[in-house]
């Protein structure tokens, strides 16, 4: 039998066992006393790493035996353990082995007479018990909600514990996986240390403020990320934060660009204790310095976010020569809830979307039909920041912030986390989607990336319908049943604007590229090319060591560098949730209209109406 290599051991004989022999037990130790744990099953000659692993496994064993435990004596060489009925002959005694950490089960009365526990609540499933049980669980799972706790150690144990008893468990366990939120800010200037260590020409700075040096400020952007943005995305950025929910709350900020492909493409975020107009200007200053001298090389950015007063005055303040747009979903709700009338709704995003002047002051007469108070909301926000038609800047078709949705998920599947495993949480989601793209971009052929390839397929067979006259060279006229528009292929630009507003060639321009035999997949903005692509995502974001590997922990967590959390704590009880729905950063379906028989539901490629 396997128990038969593991009789109990003698004094004498852990003096003579080698070395050789010790490793050989302690292997065979590990598998019988899994095997046995396994099994909830004790024998004589079983050992433990350790009296307090000893206790452990003696808890678990009394609770799924559904037996209460008493401890008659327990210190640094025996324990010894009875069942806590009165008359019931069930009794452990272990000690330590000599020579060696470990102890084994010396007696062992292992039958029961009593009834044991008749009901749910059994006394050894304490605090303790709940964060061992679910540490596996949190570890792959943060978001494991205490109420999911109680009803699952219900199921698998056949133990009620309380709602208190699993919050302070998963709390907890939480502590074992990631340590505390304090520790998580003593770390902070070692981990800026690591990231500008191991991934060099990456900015990482942690700020405090006060006697008492609490945490104030957290900035961090990848060497990746910057030669990605400033190398190939089109010079386009959104700006927007969420707040967080944790132990001593905070804001998280990001500085998002966009990708070819029309993906997000974090450039720069941090953390601030407050939302407030200083710690604005402060984010918009390092995203300066992080630009430096590049900005004056680069295209003029477009700037989009919420407008609000301190991301207005910051972005004035250090990027003056930028076009600076509102978030349309902003605006758009905006407008619905002064107006609350759905034909005013639809009517306004048909003037968002107008390409001329004329358009748009076609669309604001039909809203002033409608209603006068259209003048006055207007005067509050200015055409100048939402309208296609008199915006200078180049949103490329982006007239929502995609980075909210993106904040606000880091902000939710992080909230329980210190802010070290937050920040890491985060790294390890741009590096996986900096390994993921570029292995995606290796395996294009085309010369456009496949959002563009579309809009161009698109505009080819919209071109059909079109009379084309050559002007000269590089200058067309495309005619239209609607119009006549002017198309120069050398300037790349289209009389209806669209080329130049959405970066790839419109229908008229596709139609003059065909008429004069080139590629309009040529003609998009290199910002859309798959070699852009590639080089957006050419370099890499490595991973931070374990914190055990870092040498200079203790050295930053002594005087002025010891960080302490901010004076901002979670205030006591269920906190407030705000759900914000998916379906509202879409905006409202377009009414399609045909430019061939001007009936409303489809467009002129497909119109079959007979002329």
């Amino acid at each position: 039998m396997a128990d038969e290599s593991l009789v109990e051991i003698t004094e004498q004989s852990f003096v003579d066992l080698t070395e050789h022999q010790l490793q050989h037990h302690q292997q065979s130790i590990d598998l019988v006393d899994s095997l046995d744990l396994t099994n909830h099953a004790l024998v004589i000659g079983q050992e433990f790493p350790d009296v307090e692993t000893c206790r452990r496994a003696l808890k678990d064993i009394a609770i799924a035996l559904h037996f209460d435990l008493r401890i008659v004596k327990s210190d640094r060489s025996r324990f010894i353990a009875k069942c806590s009925k009165e008359g019931c002959p069930w009794r452990v005694h272990v000690a330590k082995c000599p020579n060696v950490p470990t102890f084994s089960i010396r007696t062992l009365h292992g039958a029961h007479t009593c009834e044991g526990v008749r009901n749910l609540h059994h006394q050894q499933a304490s605090v303790g018990w709940v964060a061992r049980s679910v540490e596996s669980r949190i570890r792959d799972n943060p978001q494991y909600k205490p109420k999911e706790i109680l009803q699952d150690i219900r199921d698998q144990h056949g133990v009620a514990v309380s709602y208190m008893q699993a919050w302070r468990g998963k709390e907890r366990s939480m502590a074992a996986l990631h340590g505390t939120f304090e520790e998580g800010y003593q770390l902070l200037p070692a981990y800026c240390e690591q990231i500008k260590k191991n991934n060099p020409g990456s900015i990482a700075s942690v700020f405090s403020t006060g006697q008492d040096n609490c945490f104030q400020r957290l900035f961090i952007s990848y060497r990746a990320s910057i030669v990605g943005f400033l190398n190939a995305c089109r010079p386009l950025l959104e700006l927007d934060r969420a707040h967080l929910k944790g132990k001593y709350l905070g804001t998280l900020i990001c500085a998002s660009a966009v990708d070819a492909d029309d993906g997000l493409f974090p450039l720069a975020f941090a953390v601030v204790d407050v939302e407030s107009d200083e710690n604005w200007m402060w984010f918009m200053s390092e995203l300066r310095k992080l630009l430096g001298v590049n900005t004056d090389n680069m295209p003029r950015l477009t700037i989009l976010s919420e407008r609000q007063r301190g991301m207005v005055e910051a972005v004035e303040t250090h990027f003056p020569s930028a076009f600076h747009g509102f978030c349309l979903r902003y605006v758009s709700e905006n407008f619905r809830d002064t107006f609350k009338n759905s034909k005013l709704v639809n009517i306004f995003w048909s003037a968002v979307y107008a390409l001329t002047p004329v358009e748009f002051e076609s669309k604001i007469s039909e809203m002033l039909e409608v209603s006068q108070d259209v003048i006055l909301w207007i005067q509050e926000f200015p055409p100048q920041l939402w309208a296609v038609a008199y915006f200078e800047g180049v949103r490329y078709g982006h007239f929502t912030l995609g980075v909210t949705e993106l904040l606000y998920n880091w902000a939710l599947e992080g909230h329980e986390l210190p802010i070290v495993q937050l920040m890491e949480h985060i790294r390890h989601q741009l590096s996986t989607w900096f390994e993921n793209r570029q292995n995606m971009g290796m395996m294009w052929n085309s010369i456009v990336v496949p959002s563009a390839e579309t809009k161009i397929l698109e505009a080819i067979a919209d071109a059909r319908c079109y009379q084309v006259l050559r002007a000269n060279e590089v200058e067309f006229e495309v005619v239209s049943t609607e119009r006549t528009n002017i198309v120069d292929i050398r300037s790349r630009v289209c009389s209806c604007r669209r080329w130049q507003l959405y970066g790839v060639p419109c229908a008229h321009a596709a139609a003059a590229l065909i008429s004069s035999g080139k590629n309009a997949h040529v003609f998009a903005d290199h910002c859309f090319k798959v070699e852009s692509y590639r080089e957006t995502y050419s370099q890499m974001i490595y991973p931070v060591p374990d914190k055990s590997l870092w040498k200079d922990v203790n050295e930053s967590a002594k005087g002025d560098m010891l960080i302490r959390p901010p004076k901002t704590r979670r205030p006591p009880g269920r906190p407030k949730k705000k759900v914000l729905r998916i379906e509202s950063l879409k905006r409202p379906k377009r009414i399609v209209q045909c430019g061939r028989c001007h009936m409303l539901g489809h467009s002129q490629k497909k119109c079959t109406m007979p002329i």
